[in-house]
């Protein structure tokens, strides 16, 4: 006789999680590519050739699976997150090119904050006590973080907390969407809608990509779809407010590779502040697990 499965393994919390980890390598792969990138190429010319790369890959995808799918009623609400999502992309892709690995993605962990707020008022998503605890240590990792009155803030730091607030926006628009959308739908015009946003800049100066970055290229491609992939089959499973905070393990392990890779300082106050800001959310996905379980 078949055991029945568990119900923690057959939770969509678990499910939710795991598609977030493909996304945590993804984003991990990008950050390294976007960094070798900046050596050649400005901010709105890798987030071109990042858009023409994925067009790519998920036309030849669409070619095999059916293009029917990408009929959409939700048009202007594609255009909106897109365009949202751009401005997160050029945060962070330029804060890449001038601050550590870590500090960005440290800061980019501002993201559940601001997707607690957008879930609260776009998605009707109730904000409970432990959503207010992640909402209040996340502020407080973020001036940990920042030290502002301390150290003269990096503009390049305000560029990535200014994307992490697009991100979040654009995030609680992918929710939307994929309850409507396919998620090849939703990735195909991500690149359609922001193949132009950034050709046009990109053009001012323009550059092409050298023979040694063309993998480079190719990686930030192949990751940018991978990892929108990956968020949007894990906000299929749970909620936004859940999702978002899963992928803080990103933080320990680009350190890492920024120590190992590019020689760059582990910064205390980047961990500390990340730490208080994962306590925090740790506290909110532990409870909304326990709800899912009930």
């Amino acid at each position: 006789m078949l055991k029945q499965a568990s119900p923690v393994i057959n939770s969509p919390v678990i499910h939710a999680a795991l598609w977030m980890t493909g996304a945590l390598l993804s984003f991990t792969g990008m950050a390294i590519a976007g960094r070798e990138l900046s050596a050649e190429l400005n901010t709105f010319q890798i987030l071109f050739f990042r858009s023409v790369i994925s067009l790519f890959i998920i036309s030849c995808i669409l070619q095999h699976s059916g293009w029917a799918q990408i009929r959409t009623t939700k048009f202007s609400d594609h255009m909106i997150r897109n365009i949202s999502h751009f401005g997160g992309q050029f945060g962070w892709f330029y804060g890449l090119a001038f601050i550590p690995l870590s500090q960005v993605f440290a800061i980019e962990f501002t993201l559940p904050i601001w997707t607690l707020c957008f879930a609260a008022l776009l998605l009707n998503e109730k904000i409970t006590p432990p959503r207010l605890i992640a909402i209040a240590l996340g502020f407080t990792g973020m001036l940990v973080i920042l030290q502002p009155g301390f150290n003269a803030v990096e503009p390049a730091a305000f560029a990535v907390l200014a994307g992490a607030v697009c991100y979040a926006f654009a995030y609680i628009k992918t929710k939307q969407l994929a309850h409507i959308d396919t998620p090849l739908c939703i990735l195909f015009y991500m690149t359609v809608i922001q193949l132009p946003i950034g050709l046009i800049p990109a053009l001012i100066d323009w550059k092409l990509p050298s023979i040694t970055m063309l993998p480079w290229v190719l990686l930030v491609g192949v990751t940018a779809l991978s990892a929108h992939y990956c968020i949007t089959r894990a906000m299929q499973q749970a909620d936004a407010s859940i999702v978002v905070p899963m992928d803080f393990l990103r933080l320990p392990l680009i350190t890492v590779i920024g120590f190992l890779l590019y020689g760059e300082s582990i910064e205390w106050a980047v961990l500390f502040g990340a730490l208080i800001m994962l306590s925090g959310n740790y506290i909110n996905v532990r409870a909304e697990q326990r709800k899912t379980l009930k």
